[in-house]
């Protein structure tokens, strides 16, 4: 979970500066931010299936 909280931190300072509401950037980054969350849940939620 660590190496994804980095991984959004990074895109969130990659993307500073630029006009992420223009050319329905926004909506595509929410809808991403949206996915990648629901991902981390399924996954969370499936750990006891994972093999050690």
């Amino acid at each position: 979970m660590e190496e994804l909280d980095q991984s959004m931190r990074a895109l969130r300072q990659a993307l500073s500066g630029i006009p992420f509401r223009a050319g329905g950037f926004k909506n595509t980054h929410d809808n991403l931010a949206r996915e990648v969350a629901h991902l981390t849940v399924l996954i969370d939620a499936a750990r006891s299936k994972f093999k050690n």
